[in-house]
């Protein structure tokens, strides 16, 4: 049951996506001639006006088909025929749709939390035991009660998951940049672990009490913290950071939402726990398919930004056979990717 909701839930996410294409096309009054969850042969099917609605039998994407979006067309509805920055809008909505789920995730998220973190020191403890440490350890760290952290590591912190990412960046030690009365300074060499009792210290953050205010300025942070999150991701795998068996496709996306379902102690927590996947999956597909390669969306709005430039259309079979291209490539990508996911089910 877990994977069968997980994959309900990616089918959302790119239901989701889909549709940001398919309103902002009917709205412009471009002629859509399907849209489909899923890709590979259709399990449903129904027409319905001059649409024809499916559900696919693989959960790896979906699409919605407009009329002479990728070869020429007469029809006066047609894709090519509207004017560009009516087709730039409907390029990038299911990115858009995508940002959005995230956020409304992402503040439901918010609104469970018992109070809204703040990016300043509180206090410390041991971790091995229940002892404060705050004099302590603010003589030996140089860190202090009230400092307003700002970079850690290189690393702009805003939300507790920019905090979590930047401490594992470190190798033992961290490289602070905190405001404290009104001044920047910089502390170098942080440990949290003390050298000579091998104790290690915990840095508790101040909060403030929930309103609905700072809830939705904590999720709009969260969901900017997550687009970092992801880009920095990108630019592993582009560096060399992160190998091929890192990353994981549709079968070990599903996999690793039912695992989050599994995670949690109640039912309450294996939900929080599904919805943090879930925002960082669909802000995820967002932020990729901005990307300008081939196929996806930011690869046909780079297109467009060249048509508007020049003030000239693009041949659509030229532009056709670009995409054909990078769309072969991506599949080839998934190929590998899902093949990787299914050995490590059985590693």
């Amino acid at each position: 049951m877990k994977y069968l909701l997980a994959i309900l839930i990616f089918g959302i996410i790119v239901m989701v996506h889909e549709f940001g294409h398919f309103f902002t096309a009917k709205l412009f009054d471009i002629k859509v001639n399907k849209f489909a969850v899923g890709m590979g042969p259709s399990i449903f099917k129904r027409q319905k006006g001059e649409t024809e609605y499916s559900v696919r039998l693989f959960p790896i994407g979906g699409f919605c088909a407009m009329e002479g979006e990728d070869a020429e067309s007469d029809s006066d509805r047609a894709f090519g025929k509207k004017p560009v920055w009516q087709r730039m809008i409907v390029i990038v909505a299911g990115a858009f749709m995508n940002f959005v789920l995230g956020f409304i995730v992402l503040i439901i998220i918010t609104c469970n939390m018992d109070k809204i973190p703040q990016m300043s020191v509180n206090s410390f403890k041991t971790i091995d035991a229940p002892t404060e440490v705050a004099e302590f350890y603010e003589h030996k760290s140089g860190l202090k009660s009230g400092d307003e952290i700002e970079e850690i590591n290189g690393v702009s912190i805003i939300t507790h998951m920019d905090l979590n990412y930047a401490l594992t960046l470190g190798s033992g030690s961290h490289d602070f940049v905190v405001e404290r009365d009104g001044r920047e300074i910089e502390i170098n060499d942080v440990s949290f672990t003390d050298t000579q009792s091998g104790e290690r210290m915990l840095m508790r953050i101040n909060s403030e009490e929930k309103n609905p205010l700072n809830v939705v300025t904590y999720s709009a942070k969260t969901m900017v913290s997550t687009v970092k999150l992801v880009w920095n991701s990108l630019i592993g795998l582009i560096t060399g950071q992160y190998g091929m068996n890192e990353m994981s496709g549709p079968v070990g996306v599903v996999k690793e939402m039912g695992n989050a379902a599994d995670a949690g102690e109640t039912v309450g927590d294996s939900v929080l726990n599904l919805l943090s996947l879930t925002s960082l999956i669909t802000i995820n597909l967002g932020v990729f398919n901005l990307l300008p390669v081939p196929a996806l969306d930011g690869g046909r709005f780079f297109f467009l930004l060249v048509e508007a430039i020049r003030r000239k259309p693009i041949k659509p079979e030229h532009e056709g056979m670009v995409h054909m291209i990078g769309m072969l490539l991506l599949f080839g990508l998934i190929i590998v990717v899902t093949f990787n996911d299914i050995m490590k089910l059985f590693a």
